[in-house]
């Protein structure tokens, strides 16, 4: 890895997890995840989070080059998720008189995730809160719901450096990705390469509470930031506002992009060549973005992502057991639990006998929040025929006003 100095006495200590294939269990990751770790060395040594526990002999070894003999005074616990979290216990048994500077709900949370009483060596801050090392002072965010309740975050007040918790954050470890100009290894992040990672990583995680992330964007408006330190991803300092309009735009649960995103499953193929085709027709008649994306297949996490990029979306599954094909139901509940809204929406069916995916999709869609349900929903008789020709074209008349 490059140069680890972010700035005047702080520095990275995270780590890569190169091999990792599932994110929490559920996303998948091609090019792995970091778990960063920082720094600040100061009259009294501060270090920030530690890792996950697959990573704890590498990261141990980096923190003690770093500290080169040196006791540290404080760990600043901004997340208790494991990823984070999971070497706090070894941490103070190795280091006997090391505070822990948290939440009171991080505390709660200690004695659940370890056999040691940490309590008595704690101390718990609140909103606005200040700590003083020697020539750097932190000051304390409260950050509940982004995205556990234990959740804070800290803002360096002379180098005007914020570490933001999960917040900014993206997938990938950092010796496997490029962020624009950069280069492999990099800690820095740069608006080229991020948004991808990036938004699937908010979406599927912190997606739910976007209300939370419009509370925290309005506190850290009032500071003078200049360099952002996320607990994944790379560490963002050049065009702070890029990232920051995004995370806003995010979680105000409006449209990134004009565009529209087709999300499509099918038993035999008739659904998908229709799919094709209402894919096909939108770009001949409109200059448009159209993304189209197989449930069956493709990666549930990217499809969840793209729905909340673009501000049209069309829904195709044929009918299943008196319902939809399994792997849509999935997908709607995913956008409806990472509280989807404030899009524009089509519906297109497949049933050779008692149709019912386009009732059972609708009743799923109108459980969101503000969604326009585009006319006509198109029912396809088994195949793509003429008349199914015709229907999808109006679908995209009417898409294409919008």
């Amino acid at each position: 890895m490059q140069q680890n100095t972010i700035a005047p006495g702080i520095n990275h200590i995270g780590v890569d997890d190169t091999t990792l294939d599932l994110f929490e269990g559920q996303y998948k990751l091609e090019e792995g995840v970091s778990y960063n770790s920082y720094i600040i060395h100061d009259d009294k040594i501060a270090i920030f989070d530690t890792v996950d526990e697959r990573k704890t002999a590498e990261w141990f070894t980096r923190l003690e080059s770093e500290l080169d003999g040196q006791t540290p005074a404080y760990l600043i616990v901004h997340h208790m998720e494991p990823d984070h979290a999971s070497n706090i216990e070894r941490l103070m048994q190795r280091y006997p008189t090391l505070t822990a500077v948290c939440t009171q709900k991080a505390v709660a949370l200690m004695s659940r995730f370890f056999l040691a009483d940490l309590s008595s060596r704690t101390l718990v801050v609140k909103e606005g809160d200040t700590l003083t090392l020697g020539t750097h002072t932190l000051q304390f965010i409260m950050a509940p719901m982004i995205h556990w309740p234990e959740v804070m975050m800290t803002y360096e007040q002379t180098t005007h450096t914020l570490f933001s918790a999960d917040a900014f954050g993206k997938f990938g470890a950092l010796s496997l990705t490029s962020d624009g100009s950069k280069g492999l290894g990099s800690i820095w992040g740069d608006t080229h390469e991020w948004a991808c990672e990036a938004r699937r990583y908010y979406f599927n995680i912190v997606g739910k509470y976007g209300t939370m992330v419009q509370n925290l964007l309005k506190k850290t408006a009032k500071l003078d930031i200049e360099t952002i330190c996320p607990l994944h991803g790379p560490v963002l300092h050049d065009n702070l506002p890029y990232f920051i309009n995004l995370y806003n735009t995010w979680s105000a649960y409006q449209p990134e992009s004009e565009g529209i995103f087709i999300a499509y499953c099918s038993l035999h193929g008739n659904t998908e060549k229709a799919a094709n085709c209402l894919a096909d027709i939108l770009r001949k008649q409109g200059d448009v973005k159209v993304s189209i994306s197989d449930l069956r297949r493709d990666d549930m996490a990217e499809a969840v992502e793209d729905a909340f990029r673009y501000d049209r979306l069309v829904v195709m599954a044929p009918t299943y057991d008196a319902d939809m094909m399994p792997v849509m139901h999935d997908f709607l509940h995913h956008l409806s639990i990472k509280a989807y809204q404030n899009r524009t929406v089509g519906i297109v069916e497949n049933g050779s006998w008692a149709p019912a995916a386009a009732k059972k999709m609708q009743e799923m869609l109108q459980g969101m929040k503000n969604i326009t349900i585009v006319e006509p929903i198109v029912s396809i008789e088994s195949t793509v025929k003429t008349k199914t020709l015709n229907d999808l074209q109006a679908l995209a008349n009417a898409l294409l006003k919008k």
